[in-house]
């Protein structure tokens, strides 16, 4: 499994969203990205939580 990389992430998440505000886009493209904006979304989300707790824990 490839390590998350959560500037990556958001890389890919703006050119998402470059993407969807291009009127050359179709609907079905666009579908699919939706999708993957979605998992990346989740995904960075997961990241944050578990970055609060790490820092939340060190001052333990």
């Amino acid at each position: 499994m490839e390590k998350f990389d959560y500037r990556k992430a958001l890389e890919e998440l703006e050119s998402i969203a470059r993407k969807a505000e291009d009127p050359a886009t179709t609907l079905d493209d666009l579908d699919a990205t939706i999708k993957r904006s979605e998992e990346l979304i989740e995904a960075c989300r997961e990241w944050l939580r578990t970055a609060r707790t790490k820092v939340e824990n060190l001052g333990k």
